[in-house]
C-alpha cells in the first residue's frame, strides 16, 4: 500500500510518511508534496503569451504544448498546501489568458507524494526530488497518466506484493540509470474523479523511451494482472518550468 498506516487503539491512527535511517531506525515527516495537472484546449496565439503571465507568478511548476492537441497546454503546478489549488491557482487562472481556455477535466490530475517505508532521506523523497525533476530543463518530455490497482492485489501476501513491485520498480529504475526516463509517483486515493489509487510521471530528454517504457511495464505481472485501468494519457514537451526555491 502507498502508506504503512499505524493504528493504535489508544492513540489512533498515525498518518505520517515513514522511513528507515541507516540504523534501520523508523524515521517519521509529516508533510509531502502535491502536483496537479491542468490540461486547457482552444488556445490560438502564441505560447509567449502564457509564458510571459507564468513568469511574473509565483508558480512553480511547469507549462507542456500538448501532443495530441495543437490548440492545447497542460499546466503542472506544485504546492505542499492543498489549499493552494482552490486559492492562489484559481485566482491566477481567472486573471490571466488561461480565463478563455477549456479545462479538459478528463486529464486533470492531482495526487501526493508518499513513502514506502525504506526511504532513508524522507525530505529527498517527498519534496526535493519529485521537484527536481518535474522542472529539470534536459527532460523537455512528459508523460502523466493515472492508474487503479485490481481489487486482488491487496489479498496477495506481503511477500507476494514485494516481488510484484520489485519487478516493476526495477524497470524504472534501469531507465532511470540509463538516463532514458524519470519517475514521478503520486498517491491519489480520494483525490480522482475516476477512483484511480495513483497518478504516474514519466520524464525524459527523448519522446521515444517514454513510449519504450510503457511498452515494457505491460509485461510485469502488475500490469498485466493487477491493474483494472490505466490512462488516459497527457503527453506534452515544456514550454516553461519555474522551480520551488
Amino acid at each position: 500500500m502507498a502508506i504503512d498506516i499505524q493504528e493504535n487503539r489508544n492513540e489512533g491512527v498515525d498518518l505520517r510518511e515513514r522511513g528507515r535511517d541507516e540504523e534501520g531506525r523508523t524515521i517519521f515527516c509529516d508533510g509531502r508534496l502535491f502536483m496537479q495537472l491542468l490540461v486547457f484546449t482552444g488556445f490560438e496565439q502564441h505560447p509567449k503569451i502564457l509564458i510571459r503571465t507564468l513568469n511574473r507568478s509565483t508558480l512553480y511548476g511547469a507549462l507542456y504544448a500538448s501532443l495530441h492537441d495543437p490548440r492545447g497546454v497542460g499546466l503542472l503546478t506544485v504546492s505542499e498546501n492543498p489549499e493552494f489549488f482552490v486559492t492562489d491557482l484559481q485566482d491566477y487562472l481567472r486573471s490571466t489568458p488561461f480565463h478563455g481556455l477549456k479545462c479538459r477535466t478528463e486529464l486533470t490530475f492531482i495526487g501526493r507524494t508518499y513513502a514506502i517505508g525504506y526511504e532513508t532521506d524522507l525530505n529527498e523523497t517527498l519534496f526535493e526530488r519529485p521537484k527536481r525533476y518535474v522542472c529539470n530543463p534536459a527532460w523537455p518530455w512528459a508523460m502523466w497518466y493515472p492508474l487503479r490497482r485490481a481489487g486482488a492485489f491487496e489479498h496477495l501476501n506481503a511477500e507476494e506484493r514485494r516481488t510484484i513491485l520489485m519487478e516493476h520498480g526495477g524497470i524504472g529504475q534501469a531507465y532511470g540509470r540509463s538516463d532514458h526516463a524519470h519517475d514521478i509517483r503520486l498517491a491519489c486515493h480520494g483525490l480522482d474523479q475516476n477512483d484511480n489509487d495513483f497518478v504516474v510521471g514519466l520524464l525524459s530528454k527523448d519522446l521515444h523511451p517514454l513510449s519504450a517504457i510503457v511498452e515494457r511495464m505491460r509485461k510485469t505481472q502488475q500490469t498485466s494482472r493487477y491493474l483494472s485501468s490505466i490512462g488516459p494519457f497527457f503527453v506534452g514537451h515544456v514550454l516553461w518550468q519555474q522551480s520551488v526555491s
